[in-house]
């Protein structure tokens, strides 16, 4: 299957889907793809692949550049081998924890990260050292201690547009008396570029 828009949001449907495995979901992932600011020909970091939704878009996004997207579950890592060949694009996908690999890996013109395991400020300081000077770095989380500890690695490490976008997203049931909207959990998008 072909995404044929250039747009990103990618309907949830359309992705192979895992109840053990969480997936960014479509409103969200527009929004982070927005945020990383990605061009044709850019190289990418991904920090929790997850389900590989957002991998999939960043791929449609660089088409020629480069993906490397990273993940400790091997259930997530397999799931979004899924995806990447459901949509026909390629990545390098690499089973392990982030720390442990990020400072071998190739200058990226884009981090995003998803997952991070309690341990924030340290993937955020890693993957800087492999953010160009100009490079987005875009994190999203659930959690509000994720969100004090990465503003505190990107005020450490000297950002410049930092930004914290809060995304509470509701959609469309039908009921039998009409259309009700369901809310979704609210999502924290902090984005900032490096010096």
């Amino acid at each position: 299957m072909k995404w044929e828009y250039s747009t990103p949001g990618i309907p949830d449907d359309l992705f192979y889907r895992s109840e053990d495995v969480p997936i960014t979901k479509e409103d969200i992932r527009a929004l982070v793809i927005s945020k990383l600011r990605l061009k044709e020909g850019f190289n990418v970091i991904e920090v929790g692949s997850g389900s590989g939704s957002i991998t999939v878009e960043i791929c449609l996004q660089v088409k020629s550049g480069r993906v490397y997207s990273m993940d400790l579950n091997p259930k997530a890592i397999d799931l979004t081998q899924k995806n990447l060949d459901k949509f026909g694009v390629k990545a390098t996908l690499i089973l392990s924890r982030a720390q442990d690999v990020i400072t071998s890996l190739p200058m990226a013109d884009a981090v995003v990260i998803g997952g991070t395991y309690g341990e924030p400020r340290e993937i955020v300081r890693l993957c800087l050292q492999r953010l160009k000077s100009g490079g987005r770095i875009v994190v999203d989380t659930i959690l509000i201690e994720t969100l004090f500890k990465t503003l505190e690695a990107m005020k450490e490490n000297d950002l410049t547009d930092v930004d914290i976008t809060q995304a509470t997203i509701s959609k469309s049931k039908s009921v039998s008396t009409g259309t009700m909207l369901i809310a979704r959990n609210p999502v924290t998008i902090i984005s900032a570029t490096k010096n």
